[in-house]
């Protein structure tokens, strides 16, 4: 089989095996076909596609090239959560103590984010001596016994994905859909969960910018997911916006902790619950989505869920007292308000470019080796369909420096107030085939 062969194959459109794709990924990963090579490869398939088997095949062949997590001694059906990204996206650390409440198994790996905030640890690392570093006997153990643990992505999981991602960055085929949803899948396959649920992100702060794309990887993701043995649906949410009003660490925690009382955005709520009920019908605990949506409201209004996240948190080192106490959280220095200059309502809030202002505080990293500050971000006072007045706030900046003018003038550039506005629709559509 030679590598130059394969190539033509794909860009004349025709449809590689099974053993055609593995030899490729198994020879990249071990450097024996060079980059130059599978850069070209990448771009046939940007032009030509993959059929659906094709796809499933990509996936597995990158999740046999290294390390895959196996769940099996743990009780009950696996099911993870996973989302395609975006701005105050808080919704893992409301998920996971609301499903585990429901003594669902929520087994989660989560990584440290790059952009504008950090990721689900650098969040829950705002409370006091929270960790992740546990032995995968003790990660099992604690999801056996009380049905909810974090741990840190193991670096050998899916290494052909990473080669291959950082190839796409540097070569234009980063928005090819097979090479999108196979990035995605091998990664939630190779963690060991039964059933996966996407939330898959639309509008100016998601990767796919248009409802159509959004549907398209939906589609592709969940035909792979199903395909390979592992029941998966997904959601279309809509990103034009900041999702809930906090974007920052320490204020999302602060976020998930009123929202599990019942007392959160409702934007944020209504999209935990879409998410969760497909994460409990597919864990087989309620008939239908309408029976799991109630059984997830029934622990948050009796406090169950609350409990369930102080237990998670003591679980692995962290001061639970921080849920009756959010004053336990950093804070910053300075709260700075940004004041309306008109009167109108709310009509555009750019997530992308408010995500990079939440940044710019040190809120997330712009390259690895970034700090991040746990204590600043921003607190939206507004969201798109409000009335303000001028003068009013339209956010809160939480800075642990004075000047931020660099913030403010980011920020006023991407809000625009209009005589009419109103509120985006915030499920687009839901893919289970």
């Amino acid at each position: 089989m030679r590598m130059v062969d394969l190539i033509a194959k794909k860009r004349d459109g025709k449809e590689l095996t099974t053993e055609e794709i593995n030899f490729i990924i198994n020879g990249y990963t071990k450097g024996d076909i060079p980059d130059y090579q599978v850069s070209a490869f990448a771009m046939a398939i940007y032009f030509k596609d993959m059929t659906e088997r094709e796809r499933a095949d990509l996936t597995m062949a990158m999740v046999n090239s290294g390390e895959t997590i196996d769940l099996s001694a743990i009780e009950g059906v696996k099911v993870d959560k996973h989302s395609t990204g975006g701005v105050g996206d808080t919704t893992t650390l409301v998920l996971a103590p609301l499903v585990a409440a429901l003594d669902i198994p929520v087994a989660k790996m989560s990584g440290r984010g790059l952009g504008h905030t950090g990721g689900t640890i650098d969040k829950l690392e705002a409370i006091e001596g929270f960790h992740v570093e546990i032995t995968k006997d003790e990660f099992v153990n604690l999801v056996n016994k009380h049905k909810i643990a974090v741990i840190g992505q193991t670096g050998n999981l899916t290494p052909a994905d990473k080669k291959l991602y950082a190839l796409r960055d540097v070569t234009a085929t980063v928005d090819a859909i097979p090479l999108i949803a196979s990035s995605i899948m091998s990664k939630k396959i190779a963690a060991g969960s039964d059933a996966i649920v996407l939330d898959v992100k639309t509008g100016a702060g998601a990767f796919m910018k248009t409802a159509e794309d959004a549907k398209e990887l939906a589609h592709a993701m969940v035909s792979i997911g199903n395909s390979v043995g592992r029941k998966t649906m997904a959601v279309i949410s809509d990103m034009s916006q900041p999702l809930g009003v906090a974007i920052g660490n320490a204020l999302e925690v602060q976020e998930a902790i009123d929202t599990l009382r019942g007392q959160g955005p409702k934007d944020l709520e209504e999209l935990c619950l879409a998410l969760g009920r497909q994460m409990v019908f597919l864990a087989k605990k309620a008939d239908s989505l309408e029976e799991a949506e109630e059984m997830l409201k029934e622990v948050m209004r009796s406090g169950k869920a609350l409990e369930k996240f102080k237990e998670f948190i003591a679980n692995q080192g962290g001061d639970p007292a921080v849920v009756d106490d959010p004053d336990k959280l950093p804070k910053a220095a300075y709260q700075i308000e940004l004041p309306a200059r008109e009167d109108g309502m709310v009509a555009e809030l750019v997530a992308d470019e408010i995500g990079t202002a939440a940044m710019l505080l040190g809120a997330g990293r712009a390259t690895k080796e970034s700090e991040i500050d746990l204590a600043v971000g921003l607190m939206l006072n507004k969201k798109i369909g409000d009335k303000v007045k001028a003068g009013e706030s339209l956010m809160t900046i939480h800075s642990n420096r004075e000047n931020v003018d660099d913030v403010i003038e980011m920020l006023y550039a991407n809000i625009r107030i209009a005589d009419h506005a109103e509120a985006p629709v915030l499920v687009h559509d839901i893919v289970t085939e």
